[in-house]
């Protein structure tokens, strides 16, 4: 932000240090950032915006606020530009969560403020039906690597990244975090998760086998599990794949396998509970798969497909005959 943005959050800096020292991750307090800059930048944009424009928020100033966020006229927190895509209900609740968080922080450290935290009342959210895809469209996108790639060495990787990612369940962002010393002999790995929480995820013995011939074909002594093969910082000690790289990637071999349910590394962690629960795991050991704090939490994922549900209908109705 500019000199004349800053002073319109007053502490601003001292609320981002405040989070570093309550344990979030990077990605979080990152995420607290973006989020304020938006409430920033829309005070800053208002005609009679001034350096003491956060002292005259009020109710009404938060439910513009928030038509604001579910508008096309609102701005970008990077690139100062127009949004292009609606912001969802979900995301609209995190960025007023965010500035709950920082009004809260304000009265713990006794700055006046000019509205509660409790005025900032999130939007009702959508019921969404979570799709995931059948098992055998999902197998077909994991293999899809092997034969969509020209590059066998970045066929083959790519393919384990989405062997590990449906055999352990584990987000993308810790996927590509990985380290060589993260995978013990047994194939357990060992996760530093969301918010810090330490878990062990497990590869079934179809990933373990993929994972050792893909790091037999390694010829270096890089401790990232999986690597960029190009560029010039390739062969950089702590380089790894990126999220969006492999986002990319797995749309693209979704729309060229012609899977018409929405398809993400997000989906491969739904489908990993979701089927893990049709063949009848208990949700507390997806729970813990999952690095779940609580079981509703873990509730949202295990979605049965529209397949299983039929199934269970035609067999468990009470007037089937």
């Amino acid at each position: 932000m500019s000199d004349k943005e800053k002073v319109l959050l007053p502490l601003f800096d001292d609320f981002l240090l405040y989070i570093k020292t309550q344990n979030y991750s990077e990605e979080t307090v990152y995420n607290y950032e973006r989020d304020l800059e938006t409430f920033n930048q829309y005070l800053s944009n208002l005609p009679d915006a001034s350096p003491t424009s956060f002292k005259r928020v009020n109710k009404m100033v938060i439910n513009q606020y928030k038509a604001y966020l579910a508008s096309q006229d609102r701005l970008t927190s990077i690139k100062k530009e127009k949004g292009v895509v609606k912001l969802s209900s979900y995301s609209m609740n995190r960025m007023l969560s965010s500035l709950r968080s920082y009004l809260k922080y304000l009265v713990d450290v006794d700055y006046p403020i000019p509205v509660s935290a409790e005025a900032v009342k999130l939007v009702k959210t959508e019921k969404k039906h979570a799709k995931v895809a059948e098992f055998d469209q999902l197998v077909k996108l994991i293999e899809a690597p092997l034969v969509l790639e020209k590059d066998k060495k970045v066929g083959l990787r790519n393919h384990v990244m989405l062997e590990v990612l449906f055999s352990t369940g584990m987000r993308i962002s810790e996927l590509c975090k990985l380290k060589r010393s993260d995978i013990d002999g047994t194939g357990r790995i060992f996760i530093m998760g969301k918010g810090k929480k330490e878990r062990f995820v497990y590869l079934t013995p179809r990933a373990a086998n993929y994972l050792e011939r893909y790091l037999e074909l390694r010829k270096d002594n890089l401790q990232g599990l999986f690597i960029p093969y190009r560029g010039s910082n390739s062969q950089k000690s702590d380089k790894k794949i990126s999220t969006n790289y492999l986002q990319s990637k797995i749309k693209e071999y979704r729309e060229k396998l012609r899977i018409n349910v929405p398809t993400s590394a997000h989906s491969l962690r739904h489908g990993f509970a979701t089927y893990l629960a049709e063949q009848g795991a208990s949700p507390a050991a997806i729970q813990v798969l999952l690095g779940h704090e609580s079981l509703n939490t873990t509730t949202k994922y295990v979605h049965s497909s529209d397949k299983f549900a039929e199934e269970t209908h035609h067999k468990y109705h009470p007037l089937k005959q």
